[in-house]
């Protein structure tokens, strides 16, 4: 299996070419619907890389594949800009999860 990315900017794809992944750049959410259907039926791809723009951005195309679907797994990566997410964003999803604080 295989990984995919689909950025929102030319230099995460760059770096993870460098890493030997495939992928695309795209900015519209008409694009970024097709080039995930285009992954998806592709059997050979096994994990699709999305920049968090997007899971910002479209949260409601993201969380509709990742609900509907196990395979490919959906996962969200920082682009060149850095994480859209607090520092502590780890211990806040332990937190909600058992109802105590850490």
């Amino acid at each position: 299996m295989k990984m995919y990315l689909i950025s929102d900017n030319v230099d995460t794809l760059t770096g993870l070419r460098l890493a030997g992944v495939d992928g695309v750049v795209v900015h519209e959410r008409n694009e970024l619907r097709e080039e995930l259907e285009n992954a998806m039926n592709d059997k050979e791809v096994g994990v699709i890389l999305l920049t968090e723009r997007f899971g910002r951005e479209f949260p409601d195309l993201i969380n509709e594949i990742k609900l509907q679907r196990t395979m490919p797994l959906l996962i969200e990566v920082p682009d060149r800009h850095g994480t859209g997410r607090k520092k502590d964003f780890i211990t806040s999803y332990v937190n909600e999860a058992i109802g105590l604080k850490l």
